[in-house]
Order: structure tokens, then C-alpha cells, then sequence
């Protein structure tokens, strides 16, 4: 890897925490960097795994309390999402690059799409907290399978799902959400270095550079509109499947 190389995944990292901090959508920057540098897919999507990691953890962090407060559903929903994120991943490895590589355009369509119509599926505000029924299982189970294999946009997923299974409002959706992030993507990235799948050195350089994005988002979003870093992430998701699409 040449200096170059090395400053150009700094800096996909860096801008991955930035967009993560104001709209989400990182993973797109980390695994298309990786990619287009001959990376293959399938440790690209792992490692870009642990990339986005320090991230979930230091927003759970920032809702320990609506957390605790919720411990039941979130020890619930918890455990639903280790059974899906482990299948989702396991998943991932019993594939071989070339067939993954086939799968990547469609994924980041629908990922794009998903991230796309974040604000139509943002959760409303409401007060009608309720148990986890069986259909809200079920989707949670396919979301967190979704998340473990490949994870773009999972986040709006969650909220959209959790909004269905537990009802109540934003901030408690997103606290939950939160903290079942870091659930699936610990056992994603286990399954994933136990696998032999991750590139360590990519990880690296890439998550400083991600931590200090994160950090510099808080600036960012104060002078940035999240609309038009929002339209950034789907300009570079189109283009990204594009590029997967016409070189087979």
C-alpha cells in the first residue's frame, strides 16, 4: 500500500464519520474506497464493519439512559438481533467474492433507496408504547440479517421496524436502535475475524480517521444543510452500483 493509498482511505474514513454524525451512510465511502482500490467485496463489507463500529458504541453511549430505562425491550430486541446479525454474517461468508460481487449493485440500490426515503420513514412522534409482538420479532430478525450481511442502511431500517414493533416516541426508538447496532455489528465482526475476512490494516488507517470525522460532524452540521449531505450519499450510492453494474 503506497502513502497515497493510505491517505485516500484516511480520508474515506474521515468523510464516512462526518456524513455518519449529520445523516448516516458512512458505509458507502468505506466500501467503496476499499473496492475501487481492489479490495475484495466480501472483506471490504467486513471490514468496513468495524470501521463504523466506534460509532455505534459512542451513540449508544450518548442514550444510556433511555437504555437502561427500557432495559427489557432492549435486552429483547438484543437477543433477536445476536440470532439475526450471526445468520446474516454467516451468510456473507458461505458466499464466494464473485457472488457476492454480483450481489452488489442490487444491494446498493436498495440500500441508496433506503437511505433515500430516510425522512419518509422516520418514525412519528408518538406515546403509544406497546410489548414486541410476533410480526415485530419477524422483522426485526430480517433487518438485523440484513445488517450482518451487509448493513448500509440499517439503521433506517431499524428505526422504521422498531416504530412498528414498540411504538413510543423518536428518542426511545433511536436509543434502541442504537444499542441493537452494536449487538449485530459485535457479532458481525466476530464472525468476520474469526473468518479470516478482515483487513486490518485498512481498518486502521480507517478508523482514527472516522472518529475524528465523527467528531468534526458536530461542526459540520451546524453550516451544512443535512439535505444536501443526505443527496451527497445518494449521488455517491448511484454512482458506486452504477460502476458495479457496467463493470460486471
Amino acid at each position: 500500500m503506497t502513502i497515497v493509498q493510505a491517505l485516500l482511505l484516511f480520508a474515506a474514513g474521515f468523510l464516512s464519520g462526518v456524513v455518519n454524525a449529520i445523516a448516516g451512510g458512512g458505509t458507502f465511502l468505506t466500501f467503496g474506497a476499499m473496492t475501487l482500490g481492489g479490495v475484495p467485496p466480501i472483506v471490504a463489507n467486513a471490514t468496513s464493519s468495524i470501521v463504523q463500529f466506534p460509532g455505534y458504541v459512542t451513540s449508544a453511549l450518548a442514550y444510556s439512559k433511555e437504555i437502561r430505562a427500557d432495559r427489557r425491550n432492549a435486552v429483547l430486541l438484543g437477543v433477536i438481533s445476536a440470532i439475526g446479525g450471526l445468520a446474516g454474517a454467516l451468510l456473507l461468508l458461505s458466499l464466494s467474492n464473485p457472488s457476492f460481487r454480483a450481489m452488489v449493485p442490487w444491494l446498493l440500490i436498495a440500500a441508496t433507496a433506503i437511505f433515500a426515503a430516510g425522512p419518509l420513514l422516520k418514525p412519528k412522534a408518538r406515546s403509544d408504547e406497546h410489548g414486541i409482538g410476533p410480526l415485530g420479532i419477524a422483522s426485526q430478525v430480517a433487518t438485523s440479517v440484513y445488517g450482518g450481511f451487509f448493513g448500509a442502511g440499517m439503521g433506517i431500517m431499524m428505526l422504521a421496524v422498531l416504530g412498528l414493533a414498540t411504538g413510543g416516541g423518536y428518542h426511545r426508538l433511536n436509543a434502541l436502535k442504537n444499542f441493537v447496532s452494536i449487538v449485530i455489528a459485535a457479532i458481525a465482526i466476530l464472525v468476520f475475524a474469526a473468518g479470516g475476512v478482515v483487513s486490518w490494516t485498512h481498518a486502521a488507517i480507517m478508523v482514527p480517521g472516522a472518529a475524528l470525522g465523527g467528531y468534526m460532524g458536530v461542526w459540520t452540521a451546524r453550516r451544512v444543510p443535512q439535505a444536501v449531505v443526505r443527496a451527497l450519499v445518494v449521488a455517491v450510492g448511484l454512482l458506486l452500483a452504477a460502476y458495479y453494474f457496467f463493470t460486471g
